[in-house]
């Protein structure tokens, strides 16, 4: 088996401890019950209100730490919820059909998984602060979750890969609970028969986070399904990062990410299969999402001159 994927997180790494992601968190609420759902709601309101709207969706404007805090804290307190990963791709997609958009926006949080989104939000003057991948949200809410003795699931992957991202994670995360994994068929969601096996699976492990890769929207379309199942669990749509995690894809250098190259390194890893989705697709949504948002930076200041000279 190759080896994993390191982490690129700069908070969580092979050795780092995971108390750093914890400091924010809050310590269990003895009989959270009602009170806890109460609280959870507050936040979800505080995050949605922080929102900023890029590429057409809702981003929260949270760091990964901040997520990482928010969904521990959450868990603790009872309640449930759904974290999205859009990208350029997602985005486009979303533009095209609202509801993805919808599915998105809906979500407790969403945060960008592509520079693109980031450098958007930063021309139209409400920054994101950083780049939150499922790639890497899979370590660190997963080291957190080993921290507090929270089990986690993994639904999706070809056969195999599951098992092998789950000993990857274990391997990392010494005492972590990995309460099960499933790399359903292909098409499963159109088959009452294999989404009530999926959910069966699911509802006997009682797992308090679900790490769903199967991309979007198939992947936060069925945790939409399973949310009602697992109230108080918190779902993560997180595309490739159950493979990235057992190495049986290789992920792009720190350096390319950062940069807004993910895509580059993907599109020559894979060019049959995703020429046409960055080059044809993403790529042109990606330089109108830019233009757009310096168009609107350089009108903005001008107005403001304009209204300070009234």
């Amino acid at each position: 088996m190759a080896e994993p994927v390191q982490a690129r997180t700069a908070a969580v790494g092979p050795a780092t401890p995971v108390r750093p992601w914890l400091e924010a968190v809050p310590a269990p609420v003895a009989g959270a019950g009602a009170a806890g759902a109460g609280m959870a709601g507050a936040g979800a309101a505080a995050a949605r209100s922080g929102r900023v709207r890029v590429g057409g969706v809702l981003l929260d404007r949270l760091t990964e730490a901040q997520v990482v805090a928010r969904v521990i804290a959450a868990i603790e307190c009872g309640t449930g919820g759904h974290v999205v990963t859009p990208n350029v791709d997602i985005c486009r997609a979303a533009a095209c059909d609202p509801s993805l958009r919808a599915l998105i926006d809906t979500a407790e949080l969403a945060v960008a998984d592509g520079m693109p989104l980031v450098w958007a939000s930063r021309l139209l003057g409400r920054p994101l602060p950083e780049r939150v991948t499922g790639a890497d949200l899979i370590w660190s809410l997963t080291g957190a979750a080993a921290a507090r003795g929270l089990p986690v699931y993994l639904i999706g992957g070809p056969p195999g890969v599951a098992e092998a991202a789950r000993d990857a994670l274990r391997g990392r995360y010494p005492g972590l609970v990995v309460a099960g994994v499933h790399a359903p068929p292909y098409g499963f969601e159109t088959d009452p028969a294999a989404l009530a096996e999926v959910r069966g699976r699911l509802v006997a492990a009682r797992p308090s986070l679900v790490f769903v890769g199967l991309g979007f929207p198939r992947q936060d379309r069925l945790i939409a399904q399973l949310r009602a199942d697992l109230p108080g669990a918190w779902f993560v749509g997180c595309g490739a990062a159950i493979a990235f995690a057992a190495g049986s894809v290789r992920r792009a250098p720190g350096w390319m990410g950062d940069h807004g190259l993910e895509w580059l390194f993907r599109l020559i890893s894979e060019p049959q299969r995703l020429a046409r989705r960055y080059l044809v697709d993403d790529l042109p949504f990606a330089l109108r999402l830019l233009s757009g948002a310096l168009l609107r930076r350089v009108f903005g200041r001008a107005r403001q001159r304009w209204g300070n000279r009234s």
